[in-house]
């Protein structure tokens, strides 16, 4: 994988083209850039596109983009907490862009959300320039916005939670540590029994060895681990991979009527991509994953 500040004086008329892959490349059409900082972190840059709408870019790595923004976040939001079916304390690791945020407060179980953002920034340039994605989940009472390292905090915090959601970068940069055994085994620490945790896991066409190298490490601290699917038109290669891990395997096999109930309980009657029967289909993996899952 590869990822650097994306090239200067970028403007209307010129293409974006993502970094990610040594030697495949997807670009984007730019109508417009309405902002760009190198901050602390990491390179960051929003745009709009004719296609996608605005896009956040880090380090030349396309993030989240407004018009298929619910695909990711609804699926890694209602699959866990809808498996759990008694999640009341949520853990978000990143998820600068609010969307996780935002999905999570749609159950109307959930008590608390902690979210651990280690960039300000991204944070308040998607307010500004990307506000239909968080809309008013920052201003939500039950919202605890830390500006920290997520990696750190899971290995210092005496919270526990039920569902522990890792929305990060690629593992390189900033987000590389949340990649790490360490990592994986202080997630573990801060669940309650039976607690899940879902993480990003990249494009298995183009990422099967972050497939196997995840799988292996998330499973030194869980008894239960996997993956499940989504389509993201904007990420690159097809079916995205994301992890998933607890200690209870019968999380996984949810029957769809009580899926059906909880969804219904919830009040997620208008979501755009995740219901009922995708919840149990996610969980069915295309055959050329299987071997990479070692």
């Amino acid at each position: 994988m590869t990822g650097g500040p994306a090239p200067a004086g970028l403007g209307a008329g010129d293409w974006f083209q993502e970094l990610l892959f040594p030697h495949a490349r997807q670009s984007f059409e730019i109508t417009k850039v309405l902002y760009r900082e190198r901050t602390a972190h990491q390179d960051l840059i929003i745009f709009e596109t004719p296609t996608y709408g605005r896009v956040l870019a880090l380090d030349s790595i396309i993030q989240v983009t407004e018009k298929d923004e619910y695909v990711y976040h609804e699926m890694m939001t209602h699959m866990p907490i809808v498996a759990h079916g008694r999640a009341k304390r949520v853990l978000i690791i990143g998820g600068g862009d609010g969307g996780i945020l935002r999905e999570t407060l749609r159950h109307k179980a959930v008590q608390r959300v902690t979210m651990v953002e280690i960039d300000r920034s991204v944070v308040d340039m998607c307010l500004e320039y990307m506000p239909s994605i968080p809309q008013k989940a920052f201003r939500d009472r039950r919202t605890d916005l830390v500006i920290a390292d997520g990696a750190r905090f899971v290995a210092e915090t005496d919270e526990r939670f039920d569902v522990v959601i890792v929305d990060s970068t690629d593992p390189v940069g900033p987000g590389e540590v949340l990649f790490t055994e360490g990592f994986y085994r202080n997630c573990h620490r801060v669940l309650t029994p039976g607690g899940i945790l879902v993480n990003q896991n990249g494009v298995p066409f183009m990422q099967a060895d972050e497939v196997t190298m995840t799988y292996r490490r998330r499973r030194k601290s869980f008894k239960d681990v996997g993956f499940y699917v989504a389509a993201v038109p904007s990420y690159y290669g097809g079916f995205m991979t994301l992890g998933w891990a607890s200690d209870n395997p019968k999380l996984r096999a949810v029957p769809n009527a009580t899926i059906a109930r909880r969804i219904a309980a919830a009040g997620l009657r208008k979501t755009k991509y995740y219901n009922f029967a995708i919840h149990q289909a996610a969980f069915a993996l295309p055959a050329f994953v299987h071997p990479h899952i070692r």
